[in-house]
């Protein structure tokens, strides 16, 4: 299929499809004129791809990890791969909550001690 009907079933920009193209994240054939043609299996790689983008993988990360994906499952290294990712994930979340906790115990103490009156404009920062 061609690169606009691919986009159209699979729900996205051709756009998009350049940009995974351009990162090696999708390769289709190309015809004797360079245009772009798609097997059926693309789909399932597009789904793949958009899954790991939307779990906040990087499109280099993701260029690693879809060559572990066999005619759209998982191989156990790819499992293993994803676990790091998501451990890694896990740290940052962990990272961002105990930020907004800090955030929380200031804006509580500094309520606490709030003037009437603020020496502070709108927009300023501390």
């Amino acid at each position: 299929m061609r690169i606009g009907e691919l986009a159209r079933r699979a729900g996205v920009t051709t756009r998009a499809l350049r940009y995974y193209e351009e990162r090696n994240l999708l390769a289709p054939r190309r015809s004797e004129s360079g245009q772009r043609h798609y097997t059926e299996s693309a789909l399932d790689r597009i789904r793949v791809i958009q899954e790991l983008f939307a779990a906040g993988l990087s499109s280099k990360t993701i260029a690693d990890l879809t060559p572990c994906v066999v005619d759209g499952k998982a191989t156990p290294e790819l499992l293993s791969r994803l676990a790091v990712q998501r451990d890694r994930l896990d740290a940052h979340i962990a990272d961002l909550t105990r930020t907004r906790d800090r955030l929380d115990s200031v804006i509580a103490g500094a309520s606490a001690n709030m003037r009437t009156e603020t020496p502070c404009k709108q927009g300023d920062s501390a």
